[in-house]
């Protein structure tokens, strides 16, 4: 059965954050849904891999192409969603574009932050919790080995990241909107991860008046809070102490909103109504949707801080230019290599076509030696039986052909058989 690279998915360009935490997948989900993946679609799909992020759900698979009309129901079915809902926002990119799409995501080139870099060690993340649910093949190694290799070729031959606006410092310059110089400010941060860290760098800084990590376990909170000698507090504290601060951010894996509408009305009382921002970071998100409706809170999705950060993006669109002709390439080249391994099957059964055929007429040839047969016949009688059944089967098609068939037979087999007349 002949694989495709197929990929599917949808992102911050097709879907709204609404839509995208609804497919959006935890680490411990992964596992989960490759086995029900390859479960669905048994011999079909022989590997597969997930990227999850806050921007982009997405399959990458080796299958089949028939598989294509299905996946859709399948990924809605493992969210619990109706594939109605799912379906106008989902994209499908089938051989070269799925390739070309792989290349882009890991250079950058399709991110909210152009050329952000934190995207590819997220791929190397899913390409390994592939590996280990044992859904990697040869076909989709050797797609994310090149898919690496092209992202390192992109980001040192082009300009492709300088000067790019981090969501990090996105968060920090939508805050000064609100609060002008942010040092007299409280900020707190709710969870520990990666873009946590990043976003307390860059408030650090600032030098706000005081800093405060709240996570679900406290040594992750201590750890990064030491970095910048700031102080942590409990989750469970929360709705006691949110009015304390000025800025809020916030991004954990929690399945559920960790700040709802009615406790930030409470901490907006108690705070006069004197602003508040709340940059929420996470997908699934945080943050009820409805706090943004309060007066005095400015809320900032993925999304807000998204848009605002495309605004830096016109500046690079030389580097784009230069990284889409590198990607161009290599694609070119990825897909050579899938034609050329489709051809290996093929030359495997004529090598042991002909071995047979050389086999069988090897043992007629010491047969007759063996009955004292004049050798300089039987090497005759060798030579030409074994031509005749090698040009068997390219004779036969010729024979038998018409029209445009023959035609296209005649211009390939002095390409399968050449030989040199004699030149008298």
């Amino acid at each position: 059965m002949s694989l495709d690279v197929l990929t599917f998915g949808l992102n911050h360009h097709s879907a709204p954050v609404s839509v995208r935490e609804r497919v959006s997948m935890s680490g411990e989900l992964i596992r989960p849904a490759l086995d029900g993946l390859r479960s669905a679609f048994g011999g079909s799909l022989k590997e597969a891999t997930i990227l999850s992020t806050c921007n982009r759900t997405e399959i990458y698979c080796a299958a089949s192409p028939e598989i294509a009309e299905h996946v859709p129901r399948w990924l809605a079915d493992f969210n619990t969603l109706e594939t109605g809902i799912l379906k106008p926002h989902l994209y499908q990119y089938n051989k070269d574009q799925a390739v070309r799409h792989a290349f882009r995501v890991a250079s950058g080139l399709d991110s909210m932050v152009l050329g952000e870099t934190q995207i590819l060690g997220q791929m190397k993340t899913a390409v390994r919790a592939a590996s280990d649910a044992g859904a990697m093949g040869t076909l989709l190694n050797q797609l994310f080995q090149k898919t690496f290799s092209v992202a390192k070729e992109v980001r040192t031959q082009t300009a492709i990241g300088s000067e790019s606006v981090s969501m990090a410092a996105a968060a920090v310059r939508l805050a000064q909107r609100v609060f002008g110089d942010i040092s007299a400010t409280k900020v707190l941060f709710i969870g520990a991860g990666e873009m946590i860290e990043l976003c307390s760098a860059h408030f650090a800084a600032q030098q706000p008046k005081s800093m405060v990590v709240a996570n679900r376990t406290l040594e992750r909170a201590e750890s990064l809070a030491c970095k910048f000698d700031g102080s942590t507090m409990k989750l469970a504290d929360l709705p006691n102490r949110l009015a304390e601060f000025d800025i809020v951010v916030s991004c954990t894996a929690s399945s559920l909103p960790i700040l709802g509408l009615g406790m930030v009305q409470k901490a907006s009382k108690a705070r006069r109504h004197q602003p508040m921002v709340m940059v929420d970071l996470a997908v699934p998100r945080d943050i009820e949707s409805e706090v943004g409706q309060l007066n005095d809170i400015y809320l900032y999705t993925v999304d807000d801080l998204g848009r605002y950060v495309q605004q830096g993006n016109d500046s690079r669109q030389a580097a784009v230019v230069q990284a889409e002709a590198i990607i161009d390439g290599r694609v070119q080249n990825f897909m050579h290599w899938m034609q050329s391994r489709a051809v290996v099957p093929v030359i495997r059964d004529l090598n042991e076509g002909a071995n047979q055929i050389s086999a069988a007429e090897l043992d007629r040839a010491r047969k007759m030696l063996a009955k004292g047969e004049d050798p300089e016949a039987v090497l005759e009688q060798f030579a030409r039986s074994l031509t005749q059944k090698f040009l068997h089967a390219p004779m036969v098609a010729l024979n038998r052909s018409q029209g445009a068939e023959r035609e296209q037979l005649i211009g390939c087999l002095p390409k399968l058989f050449p030989y040199q007349k004699n030149e008298h």
